[in-house]
């Protein structure tokens, strides 16, 4: 399928549909050995759902779509949270105060057994796909550690290695049943030749402080999985784009109720009997923004789509210009943020620690 110049709601229903900025050309122009602020690069956000309770088929999905991208000349792709794994919208897992229903506890284990361990087989399949296809992978995951679920953003090079990963801090209401919370140890900026990239997910975009730790690493292509397709979540957007001088990436999924198991193994809580299987649960949104707060492609409302920009990484020192909110308009004298970045471990055995300083000497 050829993509579509100009039309930033082109719906697909045989395939993926590129969604560039009107006017751009198809691939991005490069030049790795020229000056990092003159690099263009191709950036696609991807728009599309889960395969509910089916991790290998969701790989697959995941990988079609890569290929897709690829096709069009893109360098880095952004998938949406928990795109691997799935996000329960609409589940409470049979939970209220001080009850927990044998449904919900047997929901809990299909759901635990849809996550992916870090590492694991699935993040060496995505680490094999983003050298495949030679570009920079940045997938939103949920994470198994033990009997503990994170939602998670892992990150891949175009040789096709894992880079590390972002554990969101702060799940959201009814989030915070099923998930972790991350620490300081999973918010990595990483220096790529393409820019450094970094991440957060869905709300706490909205978290001032840690906003504040990514920008004081430089962020400069700063991706925001989601799961809210309101039009305040543009707001929110574009802001952080304004605030850090960088370029903001957010990709969400659009799914129908169709996307999910249908009741009653799966129950959208306090509205199913209003849905059809054709019923719109999340409808999008995505969108990619310029550090001036220009919206370079979408959002997305319609449909499955991928959606492209080329992001000029020159516009980054034309927007740091009058603003750089580290840097010269700082007043670290009067505000500053220090971030306890070390891994929070519940134990901790002196007895290996003693050994790893042993070893050292």
């Amino acid at each position: 399928m050829q993509p579509t110049n100009g039309d930033q709601n082109h719906s697909i229903k045989e395939g993926m549909a590129l969604v560039p900025a009107p006017d751009a050309p198809l691939f991005a122009e490069v030049d790795m050995g020229a000056d990092s602020s003159a690099l263009t690069v191709r950036a696609t956000v991807v728009q599309a759902s889960t395969v509910f309770y089916d991790t290998p088929a969701t790989l697959d999905k995941a990988e079609r779509l890569l290929a897709e991208a690829a096709a069009y000349g893109s360098q880095l792709v952004v998938f949406p949270e928990a795109f691997i794994g799935g996000y329960p919208r609409g589940s409470n897992f049979g939970a209220a105060v001080g009850n927990r229903t044998p449904k919900g506890r047997e929901e809990f284990r299909k759901y635990h057994a849809s996550a992916i361990n870090v590492p694991g087989p699935e993040v060496d399949r995505l680490a094999a796909m983003a050298g495949k296809y030679k570009l920079y992978l940045v997938m939103g995951v949920i994470e198994r550690d033990g009997y503990t679920l994170y939602c998670t953003i892992l990150f891949f090079d175009s040789q096709g290695h894992y880079l590390g990963k972002h554990r969101k801090l702060m799940p959201t209401a009814t989030e915070r049943i099923v998930w972790g919370f991350g620490d300081g140890s999973t918010i990595p900026v990483i220096d790529t030749p393409i820019g450094k990239i970094g991440g957060a997910i869905c709300w706490e975009n909205r978290m001032p402080l840690l906003r504040t730790a990514m920008y004081g690493k430089g962020v400069e292509i700063y991706c925001a999985p989601t799961a809210d397709a309101r039009g305040t979540w543009q707001a929110t957007m574009k802001h952080i784009a304004l605030e850090g001088g960088c370029f903001v990436l957010s990709a969400n999924q659009f799914c129908r109720r169709k996307d999910y198991p249908s009741p009653p193994e799966y129950i959208f809580s306090g509205i199913e009997e209003e849905l059809t299987p054709d019923s719109v649960v999340c409808a999008g949104g995505s969108v990619i923004i310029s550090p001036l707060g220009t919206v370079l492609a979408g959002p997305n409302y319609d449909g499955e789509a991928l959606i492209s920009a080329d992001l000029d990484l020159g516009e980054i020192a034309c927007a740091k210009f009058d603003f750089d909110v580290v840097g010269h308009y700082s007043r670290s004298e009067v505000l500053s943020l220090t971030v306890r970045d070390h891994p929070t471990n519940a134990v901790t055995f002196t007895s290996a620690a003693a050994k790893t300083e042993g070893s050292s000497r």
